[in-house]
This record gives C-alpha cells, structure tokens and sequence, in this order.
C-alpha cells in the first residue's frame, strides 16, 4: 500500500535545505523578500485605507510584543504581525505571482518575517522558509486543477495558505508527525471568495493565509492534533474541487527544478492584476511610439482572452479599477504610467477618464488561451486624425516578467523598491534595508530590516 501523499509531500518539503538550494534560488529569494518588503510599505500607505485600517485593527486587538507592523511603529503578536502584513502586502495587487496564477508572497512572506523577528533566525533560515513557501504553494495550486483563475476560491487564502504553513513549520522546528498535524489544521483554516475582488477584503485572504500560517504551527507545536492526510481522500482536493484535481503533481519532480526558477517567479511593474500587465505594456508603448493625448483618442480596443474577471467597464472604485482591463489600459494611454496614484477615486473618477472610459472595449477572443504563459494581447487605437494604430504583446515571445528567460533587471527592482518606499522611508533608510536585503543569506537575523519596517511615520 504507498504512503498518503500528504506523508510523502511533507517529506520532500522537510527535505529542503539551504547547503542545497542552487544559488539563483538564493538570489530570487532575496529579491522576492525585497519586492514584499516593496509593496507592504506601499500597502501601509494605500489610499483607501487596508494599511490603516488592519494596522489598527491588530492594535486595537493586542498581543505580545514579538514582531513587526511595518510602518506601525510598535510590535504585536506573531499572529496579527503576519496578518496585518499580509493585508499589506496584497493591498495594492503589486505583489509578485506564480504560474500558474498565485500570489506566492503575500500570503507567506509577512508569516516568515513575523516568526524569524520574534525568535531572531538567521537570514539563511529565512531564504530555505522563502524557498520551501514558494515551491509548496506552487505545488499545490499545480495540482489544484479545479481552482480556476478568477472565479470561486482565491489562491492566497487556499494554496498560499499551504505555503506559509510549510514555511512557519520549518521555522518553528516542527518534526514529520508535527508538520502533518500543521497541515492537516490548515485545511480547516482554507478559504477566501473571489466575489471579494475589488474590495479591500480582497487583500485579507494573503492576511489570513500568513495568519493562519503562523497559528496552525504554532497549535502543532503546542500538541494540537489533526487529519494527517490533508491531501488524501475527503481532504483538501475532494472538498474543494471533487473530481478536478491532481495530487500526484504535489510530489512528481518536487523542487526539480525549483518552481521559483521554472516556470519562474512574476515581478509585477503596476499595481493591477496580473492580467492588465501586458495591455499596460502595449498602451504605453503606443503613446511613447505615436506621442498619443486624451484629445487624439477617439476610440479604444483590447483584444484579450475571454475572461470577465478583469472585463469590467465601469469600475465602482479606484481599488475595483485595478481589476478593469479598460480602465488600466486608458489610465496608460492618458498618464504614461500606471502607478499607486492611478488607483485613487480621483483618478478613476476625473473628467478625462470619465469622457474617454465608455469608448474602451475589450474584445473577447476564444481563439486565444487564457493561459500566462502563452496568451498575446492587442491593443488598438482609432485617432481623430483617421490614423489606427495597435500594439501586439505575445508572452510565446517575450515571456512574462520574471519567467525562465526574462527575469526583471536589478534596475527594475529598485525602481520598483523605492517608489514603493519613499513616502515611508528616507533615502538612507530605504538604502540601508536594500544594503540588508542583499546580503539576506549572511545575515545573523532580520531584526535590523524589520526596525526600519516598522518605524512610524513619513519620509522627510
């Protein structure tokens, strides 16, 4: 009789070693670390209030002063850090992805960060629990083949959840029989409704999923029991999506390569879903090449795969917008950048974006697959000169950001790193956390990076 998968996927992930992780895995790593550090102190500043609101929340709450609430200036339990920060992290959708889609960081980052503060493990400790979180999520949405992209459950409050568990249990030194009982209460604790999108409970699923991380090893360290199969009949798989899975794929050449690596790990440029990336691209290519202004345009067209989920033409809020292929594609065509700022309700709502929304369509097409990795998208603007012109973005070609082959420059990063910053952090403080952040992999612990994180207040 084999062993329960759930046995044999848990062996494979305690497996996982730093001596043995190849040295680009190290380096995405520390620039996944990074790019959450990123976008948790753009989350803490989020105009319509996630950061204001979740850090006041896990104040109001209480807790033993163990970690970190970035840019809260004061430490509170495990338990809400992780949640607040989680929040945080997904606040703006600037948070990197997987393939297929997830958010691997946001729901795993803010539990690792919380447990490695509070118990000051080294900087090593912390790119393995990096590298575990994000081949475990990966694996489990690879075989989650029921989960479909944009409808029923989101990914960062299920299968990222799996991964911050896998990560908070390597931290806190959990055995097998521990680790099993760990994930056998996160299936308990899974949930979180696309329904939610454009809502700012859209980013309490990657809050929860690093919450619940933090909790459920904690509770198996404790003596907490649960089912020790989690993965195997009647569990996690057959609750959530019977029939239409594939929990073979959670272990069939687990880590070889490393998920991070191949398929790769998405850095995002604009703070919008995945799937508005490329017509942000092809749109500010368009303006840059043909000098395009609001009184040029008389029309606009995004051909695109068929999915609803980001075919929203009139977006009831700057947070929905993110989520509105037509109203990122405009904001480019109008701005030349698509930035924190885009997504206010002043933007979303001024004269100009409410003349020209309406004339934005975004155009279904079955023939090409919804699918990260070989979709195109078109983008065609019809000018009040007579003149057409269009933009054609293929990822067949191109790869997206961060895929095997086109992994985002350190120019790119940084960019990204200190505009996400600057209204949080001075220059020397946003610079010293890049300096630590670099060396991640020396570090003794991460107590400096989250000194800076959490101090209170604005640049000046």
């Amino acid at each position: 009789m084999p062993d329960p998968i759930t046995e044999r996927f848990v062996d494979k992930l305690l497996a996982i070693r730093f001596d043995s992780i190849p040295a680009a895995a190290i380096e995405t790593a520390k620039q996944t670390a990074l790019d959450g550090l990123a976008v948790m102190h753009a989350g803490a500043d989020e105009p319509l209030g996630v950061g204001r609101v979740s850090t006041a929340y896990v104040r109001e709450m209480g807790g033993a002063p163990q970690s970190s609430v970035i840019a809260g200036g004061f430490k509170t339990s495990m338990v809400n850090a992780a949640y607040a920060n989680g929040c945080m992290a997904h606040a703006l959708d600037f948070d990197n992805t997987h393939y297929p889609p997830n958010h691997p960081t946001s729901p795993t980052l803010p539990a690792i960060l919380a447990i490695a503060e509070h118990y000051k493990l080294s900087g090593k400790a912390v790119v393995e629990a990096i590298v575990t979180a994000h081949e475990v999520q990966g694996r489990v949405r690879l075989a989650s083949t029921g989960l479909k992209t944009g409808r029923g459950f989101h990914k960062p409050g299920t299968v990222g959840l799996f991964g911050a568990v896998a990560a908070a249990s390597r931290l806190v030194g959990l055995d097998r029989r521990q680790t099993l009982m760990a994930f056998g209460t996160a299936g308990s604790r899974v949930g979180s409704m696309s329904i939610n999108t454009g809502t700012m409970t859209k980013s309490s699923h990657s809050g929860h999923g690093a919450r619940m991380g933090v909790e459920c090893a904690l509770l198996a360290k404790m003596g907490w029991t649960a089912n020790p199969d989690v993965f195997g009949p009647k569990g996690f798989f057959d609750t959530f999506m019977p029939g239409d899975a594939n929990p073979e794929a959670l272990v069939e050449n687990f880590a070889d390569p490393l998920r991070m690596l191949d398929p790769g790990t998405g850095f995002k440029l604009y703070p919008s879903n995945g799937f508005t990336q490329r017509p942000i691209d092809a749109a500010l290519s368009l303006r840059a090449e043909h000098d395009i202004h609001a009184d040029d345009i008389e029309r606009v067209q995004i051909t695109h795969p068929r999915f609803d989920y980001v075919n929203r033409p009139q977006p009831k809020s700057g947070l929905d917008g993110k989520f509105s292929v037509q109203y990122t594609t405009l904001a480019a065509l109008l701005d030349g950048e698509v930035t924190v700022e885009t997504f206010t309700n002043e933007r979303l709502f001024a004269p100009d974006i409410a003349a020209l929304l309406p004339k934005v369509e975004f155009l279904s097409d079955d023939t090409i697959p919804l699918d990260k990795a070989t979709l195109h998208i078109i983008v065609t603007v019809w000018l009040r000169d007579g003149r057409t012109v269009s933009k054609t973005i293929d990822n067949k070609v191109t790869g997206w950001l961060g895929s095997k082959g086109n992994p985002p420059t350190r120019e790119q990063r940084l960019k990204k790193f200190f505009a996400c910053t600057r209204k949080l952090r001075t220059e020397a403080q946003a610079s010293r956390m890049l300096e630590l952040v670099e060396r991640l992999d020396t570090l003794p612990d991460v107590v400096e990076i989250m000194d800076i994180a959490r101090a209170e207040g604005r640049a000046s």
